[in-house]
């Protein structure tokens, strides 16, 4: 063992992002808030015991778990987003446009506003931002002043226990509340925008009018279409449309092979310096640029940091491509902001570039001939989609639910026609648009058809999206540590990497299959349930706008489609019984008398939970009554949604 442990040594940096991102998941999940003056101290601690050189490993990782933990509860503090207590509907509300996403029907205005405009306890000289739709036809521009009549409703927190909070993602994203804008008129406008990026994002996507450069270019999540994105995912290659590493990398390429040709030009320079290295500098302002320009995802921010990590490699003739570098940029994001370690694009981003570098790290360079290079390119780029589909399948199913079956087919196909055709074309017609050029961009919708057709295929064969069941976060965290395990893991006889791994993951899949569906669901007020009826949810409501969420998070967890019809259960006089054979609830609907019921429910012995619309009190109820977002498993077993924690405060 001793050995064993000696042998990991140099590797045992690697570990370091993980630990410590797996101290603020665990913070993330828990269903009360830690005291901050507590975190602060033991923060403080843990990282005097973390940055100490003769800490023992165990020690050490166990600071690193702390550290963690507390800078994300004190992270979560100093955010401190104002959000409104309750749905806000047809309220006064004046501000100024901040900036515009764009979406295929509508545009989503972000509004900076008075906080006490939405919430009176806020202080007088605190901002809030709002997100509105509005018509796409609307003559609104960024920094014009807006008063409108809006309806606003507050982000809804998990609908059922490790799902995705809606709430905490708008709180780390600085967004009070989300709605609709009723009426509005605009009391004036800026003729002197801001000169910042988001006024040139908006001119640009003004002057192309193009979706592809709203997508490819600018970063506006929403530019494609609801249901093409569904046959772009269902292809494997939804990931096109998140600019990320793919993107960097293309980008990238073109400006250093553009600024080093024209260094190359120069001969008193490049007889000094080598051409390489001012063509690396200059192309990374361009990326730069180009990250700002793009919004400033997550996953961009990871591939650009790579991006960065790689250039100064190459400039100080250090290897530039490593798994260091790779958790050199994880730990940078991570202070950044640490609920990115939440987020579906940050995992998805560094489980696909973890087990590339992994792969081909190893690789060795060899003189091929003509037809060796071709037969390599094509290993390579099967390798690429299968090694990367292996290592984010995890996520893919914790977050969506499915697997697109013929992703390798909709990667080796498609993925060429987007870099060698609509990716440069689109850059191009980005540029040229500005001038009022805009026939690239029609031949890369020319090109866009093309590939959209071939992914509309790939998307009607039989059984191209499966369902996925619901990974716990305890099965996740298996299989996260398996992967590590075949990565950093130096082994000290041949394969005990890959067999401590292989037995972790096998663990996660093991805890995914046994564990057991609700059989019943209920939003955190009561007014929205949904009750299993042979493995298939029945709702007491087919539409609730409250709880938009709701409907499709409940069916991922029952294994449904959530495009399906939904079955709306209708409750005789207002009050459902739902009987199992461990178990029998009584549900109570919106505009029920409670009078008329909860005696008779109450005295009823043989029913065991009790859910209502309204607030119910009665202290000698033989039913036990339930309250809050929940879950109800077949044997009996109640668990809670968070909904206590900061960013769902303030609450009623």
């Amino acid at each position: 063992m001793r050995e064993f442990l000696d042998n990991q040594f140099q590797n045992l940096f690697l570990w370091v992002p993980f630990i410590m991102a797996f101290g603020s998941g665990l913070y993330f999940t828990l269903p009360v808030e830690p005291p901050l003056a507590a975190t602060i101290i033991f923060g403080i601690g843990a990282a005097i015991c973390a940055l100490g050189r003769r800490i023992a490993i165990i020690p050490r990782a166990m600071a690193l778990f702390v550290f963690g933990f507390c800078y994300a509860s004190i992270f979560t503090h100093l955010t401190a987003t104002p959000g409104v207590t309750r749905n806000l509907r047809d309220i006064e509300i004046s501000g100024t446009i901040e900036k515009i996403d764009y979406t295929s029907n509508k545009k989503r205005l972000y509004i900076t506003i008075p906080a006490t405009q939405i919430n009176q306890n806020q202080d007088h000289d605190q901002t809030a931002i709002i997100r509105t739709n509005i018509d796409t036809d609307a003559p609104i521009s960024i920094g014009d002043h807006i008063s409108a009549t809006v309806t606003l409703y507050r982000p809804s927190p998990a609908y059922a226990p490790e799902t995705f909070d809606y709430a905490r993602w708008a709180y780390f994203n600085k967004l009070g509340a989300t709605g609709y804008i009723t009426d509005y008129q605009i009391t004036q406008h800026n003729n002197n925008p801001p000169r910042n990026i988001d006024t040139l994002r908006d001119h640009i996507h003004s002057a192309a009018d193009s979706f592809l450069v709203d997508g490819l270019v600018l970063g506006y999540k929403s530019a494609v279409d609801p249901d093409a994105r569904t046959i772009w995912t269902a292809a494997g290659i939804g990931h096109v449309w998140s600019i990320s590493g793919f993107h960097m990398t293309l980008v990238g390429g073109w400006l250093f092979a553009l600024f080093y040709l024209i260094c190359r030009l120069f001969a008193p320079l490049s007889r000094r310096i080598p051409a390489r290295i001012p063509a690396m500098i200059l192309a990374w302002f361009g990326l730069a640029f180009y990250l700002f320009l793009s919004g400033a995802d997550v996953a961009t921010i990871r591939a650009f940091l790579m991006t960065t990590l790689a250039f100064a490699a190459f400039i100080s003739g250090r290897d530039a491509i490593s798994l260091r570098n790779v958790c050199m940029a994880f730990c940078l994001i991570f202070l950044i902001n640490p609920h990115y370690v939440m987020q579906a694009g940050f995992q998805l981003s560094f489980a696909a570039i973890f087990g590339l570098i992994w792969y081909f790290g190893s690789k060795t360079y060899k003189h091929r001939s003509f037809w060796g290079r071709m037969g390599h390119i094509i290993h390579a780029a099967i390798m690429t989609t299968v090694v990367a589909t292996l290592f984010t399948a995890p996520f893919v199913a914790a977050h969506f639910y499915a697997m697109p079956l013929y992703s390798l087919i909709g990667n080796l196909v498609l993925m060429p026609i987007f870099s060698f055709a609509i990716m440069p074309l689109v850059m191009i017609g980005t540029i040229t648009a500005m001038i009022g050029w805009h026939m690239p961009l029609h031949v890369a919708q020319w090109f866009y058809d093309i590939a959209y057709g071939v992914a509309n295929w790939i998307s009607s064969l039989p059984h191209a999206t499966v369902i996925m069941p619901h990974i716990p976060n305890i099965a996740l965290c298996a299989m996260i540590i398996g992967l590590c395990a075949i990565m950093f893991i130096r082994p000290s006889r041949r394969y005990i990497h890959y067999i401590i791994g292989g037995a972790l993951i096998s663990v996660g899949i093991i805890i995914t299959m046994i564990h057991p569906r609700p059989l019943f669901y209920a939003s955190w007020d009561g007014e929205l349930v949904a009750f299993s009826y042979n493995d298939t949810l029945r709702f007491n409501k087919s539409r609730a706008s409250n709880h938009f969420f709701a409907f499709d998070t409940w069916r991922q967890l029952n294994s449904e489609d959530p495009e399906k019809t939904r079955i709306r259960q209708k409750c005789p006089n207002g009050v459902c019984l739902y009987e199992t054979p461990q178990w029998t609830l009584a549900y109570i609907q919106k505009y029920v008398p409670l009078a008329k019921n909860i005696s008779t429910l109450c005295n009823n012995p043989n029913i065991d939970y009790i859910v209502s619309y309204f607030r119910i009190d009665a202290p000698h109820c033989h039913a036990q009554i339930l309250r809050g977002p929940m879950v109800i498993y077949p044997s009996g077993r109640v668990e809670y949604g968070l909904r206590h924690r900061r960013w769902h405060n303030p609450r009623p």
